[in-house]
């Protein structure tokens, strides 16, 4: 009664996937600038567009001894005046020194708050001015003016000096160190990644062309496995029998050469647990009884071939019908660079949402003072504090800006907001592979029913799959998408917990924090692969995505041992494959980045780190050949569905014939031609 895929769908669930999204109260409450921005005690942002601090990019901060470490500079603020400034101080220079010179005055004027009055400050008592009535040698990071030390001799100096006064007392460069060391790896951290860019800039085209072979060697391997996906499946079994033969060899002469020697012939059980296991390793016991484990293994896959030689075949051409599958629709090939595209659409999205939210905040004053002060880190409002009682009671206390937060509920639960906004990146990204998925499943499910191949396949298999799968699928894309990223997000708040209960020594908690996080990831990779054969459902017969995963369960159910054959061999062949690309690839890239091809050693470009290209080209070898192969594997798993549905739904016979190609037909010893002939007569 199958008359095609149902059209006539609700999209109840793609209705709810749209509909609930946080980023609108987070695009209109958010600002980047206070990310993009240094921001002064004021809350001002230091080199803003359009405002008076335009020319002021940098931050400068008066006291920077109250600072524990720099490098916390970069979310929250120091509890120390800070103002904008036009570059940061490059010379030593105290107050007494200023005042001997109108330049000096002029230049040390440029660091103090606005509307100060040098003649009327006393250097004792000093305190808003910068570092307490001096200027430190600084360098620029991430727009912040921070000491600049160095290490000449092994001795730590500010600006060739390696004292300095502060206030009326002189300290070591080294009382910097603690406060400055982190600032120190955040410079060091920026040279390195100046030379990586530098990196790039030099070997960009060799990059391409490393990528372009990878691309070359994974069309040509599934070209290969076209030809000789049966020889290149005997091989590999026949490493395997080799590998397990070598094993048992290596075991039983290690057993051998261990004889008369003292101590060997003990006892595993006398010898007990021993914390070092290369004790072991000098126990004839040991190697006896992995050669017995190794012999068993033997045993098992040798009788398992021969029983399961059958399905071996069935997967061999399996294999070797993707392979011609892909050839009719080469255009499938390219489909994950859309998937790709999509993919980071998405986490642009994510991310830009998620700054907005880091910054739907407000800005938070604090009173901060030097002389002890009962409202000390109280909450204050700068407009009004000169005529609070604060002021009154602690006159040397300011109201500064502290971080950016709130006391809402929205403020106070923005973590919360934050998981639900990863929770529907998880579920965008799922639902952008689950539309691939469905989408390649279509286009290869129409080559197998198709009875003339490749003159019934649609002209444009991928569109016509997309378009199909766009206008009546969603919704069930939606949903499978949902339950995937539900569990995907418990996995990333168990992660959460455990990393903020690393220290703690309940050893109960921590192992049922193990416990539920195996079964979450297992958990997952069964969802994973329940969802994969339901698209793959969705795209034959246009059924809902709950009956679509029942029925693929139940009849993967119904054919178990042909699922594991055909998993095990794809699988195993599909790694082979990506490892020889990368290992080509990678080698090949080795040696000419490191000038050990002599015909090209001096096309090789000069670099700061060679590995950045090979670490590039291997990663970039890796994804292309993974899209590649991904395509073949959802190629196998769509024509095995098909192909079980096929031998359920037909017998072979002149009313029902099987509709698979002649291929598969063979393999099942069953009348193809006679089928053929009476499906033609019909």
């Amino acid at each position: 009664d199958f008359k095609g895929p149902i059209h006539n769908r609700e999209c109840i669930c793609l209705l709810v996937y749209l509909s609930i999204n946080v980023s609108p109260p987070a695009w209109t409450q958010g600002d980047p600038r206070k990310l993009i921005y240094p921001t002064d005690s004021t809350g001002q942002f230091c080199g803003q567009i359009g405002t008076p601090l335009e020319k002021k990019p940098f931050l400068f901060y008066f006291n920077i001894m109250k600072c524990a470490s720099p490098l916390v500079l970069l979310e929250f603020q120091c509890p120390t005046t800070q103002i904008c400034v036009e570059s940061c101080p490059n010379q030593f220079l105290t107050l007494v020194k200023a005042k001997l010179s109108t330049e000096a005055t002029r230049y040390y004027f440029q660091f103090c708050k606005e509307g100060a009055n040098l003649n009327l400050v006393k250097t004792r008592t000093l305190v808003s001015m910068p570092a307490s009535n001096m200027c430190v040698s600084v360098s620029a990071v991430t727009r912040r003016c921070l000491p600049a030390l160095e290490t000449k001799g092994g001795v730590v100096v500010i600006g060739n000096k390696t004292t300095f006064v502060y206030g009326d007392i002189n300290l070591n460069a080294t009382d910097l160190l603690e406060a400055s060391k982190n600032s120190n790896l955040v410079v060091e951290a920026r040279q390195v990644a100046m030379k990586i860019f530098e990196d790039y800039t030099e070997s960009w085209p060799w990059i391409l062309l490393g990528l372009v072979i990878a691309m070359l060697v994974s069309l040509f391997f599934i070209i290969l496995l076209r030809l000789l996906a049966g020889v290149m499946v005997w091989v590999i079994i026949t490493m395997v029998i080799a590998v397990i033969g070598y094993g048992i060899l290596h075991c039983y002469m290690q057993y051998d050469s261990l004889k008369g020697q003292p101590g060997a012939n003990i006892t595993i059980k006398d010898l007990g647990l021993q914390t070092d296991f290369s004790v072991y390793l000098h126990l004839q016991q040991t190697w006896l009884a992995f050669m017995i484990i190794l012999c068993i293994v033997e045993v098992v896959v040798i009788i398992t071939l021969i029983f399961l030689r059958k399905r071996l075949i069935i997967s061999i051409a399996l294999l070797k019908e993707a392979s011609r599958a892909i050839s009719h629709m080469m255009s499938s090939l390219f489909y994950p660079v859309l998937t790709f595209a999509l993919l980071c659409l998405v986490i642009a999205y994510w991310a830009i949402t998620a700054v907005f939210l880091s910054t739907s905040n407000e800005p938070v004053y604090k009173v901060f003072n030097t002389s002890e002060c009962e409202y000390s880190r109280d909450t204050c409002d700068p407009k009004t504090f000169n005529g609070s009682n604060i002021s009154a009671r602690c006159p040397d206390a300011e109201c500064l800006f502290a971080f950016y937060g709130g006391e809402t509920y929205y403020h106070k639960y923005l973590i919360l907001v934050q998981f639900y906004n990863l929770f529907l990146f998880f579920w965008c990204a799922n639902f952008v592979m689950a539309l691939g998925q469905v989408t390649l499943a279509g286009a290869f499910a129409s080559y197998y029913w198709a009875f003339t191949k490749p003159d019934d396949i649609p002209a444009s298999p991928i569109c016509y799959s997309l378009s199909r799968a766009l206008r009546y699928h969603t919704g069930s894309l939606a949903f499978g998408s949902l339950i995937l990223s539900i569990v995907q997000v418990v996995r990333v708040i168990l992660e959460y917990l455990e990393d903020h209960l690393k220290d703690a020594e309940n050893g109960f908690a921590k192992f049922l924090l193990s416990c539920m996080k195996c079964c979450f990831w297992c958990l997952e990779k069964c969802i994973k692969f329940l969802n994969r054969n339901a698209y793959i459902m969705i795209a034959i017969y246009g059924k809902n995505f709950c009956t679509s995963a029942r029925d693929a369960f139940f009849l993967l159910m119904r054919n178990v041992v042909r699922v594991v054959v055909l998993d095990s061999v794809t699988d195993f062949l599909l790694f082979l494959g990506k490892l020889l690309i990368v290992g080509i690839v990678g080698i090949c890239s080795f040696f000419f980045f490191t000038q050990r091809i002599k015909p090209m050693e001096e096309a090789a470009p000069s670099l700061n780190y060679y590995w950045v290209p090979i670490l590039t080209v291997v990663l970039g070898s890796y994804l292309i050949a993974h899209g590649f192969f991904s395509v073949y594997a959802m190629c196998v798993d769509t024509l095995f569905l098909c192909f079980l549905e096929d031998l359920e739904r037909n017998d072979g016979s002149a009313a029902r014939p099987h509709l698979m190609s002649q291929t598969l037909l063979n393999t099942l010893s069953k009348p193809s031609e006679k089928s053929r002939t009476a499906w033609s007569a019909q």
